[in-house]
């Protein structure tokens, strides 16, 4: 028998402070002033979820805010149920190494205008002190794997950024992760992706499990 888990993976908010440089793990805030997405979000979400962010301020401060409107009038969920998600490091953005804190076209000068995908690197690239795409679609498959076992069955929201997102439909998609680059994920847009455990029927392995893409950058103000 089947078991399903869902994965409902949220962008965090519009990252400020960084003045167009390349910011990758760096702790910025973001913009959670759109009371009006943040209210979508509360409506669209489930009420009784597993709540999972980064160890990133962006993403703890963009599901703060959506528990908030998920705390008043029709949208009220249980008391504490995102109050205090659980923070996993290894679903943070891709470290961009010594590349954060550059410009774009700073970047481009450093490596002669040398050809880049949209992170600024084929996906089996590592920036100087930082981890390929790959590496992250790796770290983020474990995680997730981790996660779907320990909580099988239930809804999980994960409050997380761009390249983690991206690195989730590459795993439930099962394709190559410069593929995967080819997904726009927008701030505070949402993404599902159920998680099958048991797919294939009583006669397969314990292990066998498959993936549905409910949803995909689904912009707030579209869901309902």
């Amino acid at each position: 028998m089947s078991t399903v888990t869902r994965w409902w993976w949220v962008r965090h908010a519009p990252v400020v402070g960084h003045n167009g440089r390349i910011y990758g793990q760096d702790d910025f805030d973001c913009d959670c002033s759109d009371q009006e997405t943040f209210q979508f979000l509360a409506r669209a979400l489930p009420r009784d979820a597993i709540w999972v962010t980064s160890h990133l301020r962006r993403t703890h401060r963009t599901a703060a805010a959506i528990f908030a409107e998920m705390e008043s009038g029709a949208t009220k969920m249980e008391a504490g149920a995102a109050a205090t998600p659980l923070v996993e490091q290894d679903l943070a953005e891709q470290h961009m190494g010594t590349w954060q804190g550059m410009t774009n076209a700073e970047l481009t000068a450093q490596r002669d205008g040398a050809w880049h995908r949209f992170w600024l690197a084929p996906a089996d690239e590592a920036p100087p002190g930082g981890e390929s795409f790959a590496t992250v679609v790796d770290r983020v498959s474990a995680t997730v794997r981790r996660l779907s076992a320990a909580h099988a069955g239930r809804d999980i929201v994960a409050v997380t950024h761009g390249g983690t997102i991206r690195a989730a439909l590459a795993i439930a998609l099962n394709i190559d992760p410069e593929r995967a680059l080819a997904f726009s994920v927008d701030n505070c847009a949402l993404t599902r992706l159920d998680h099958i455990a048991g797919a294939a029927g009583s006669h397969a392995p314990d292990d066998t499990d498959a993936w549905s893409v409910r949803l995909v950058n689904a912009v707030p103000r579209t869901l309902l």
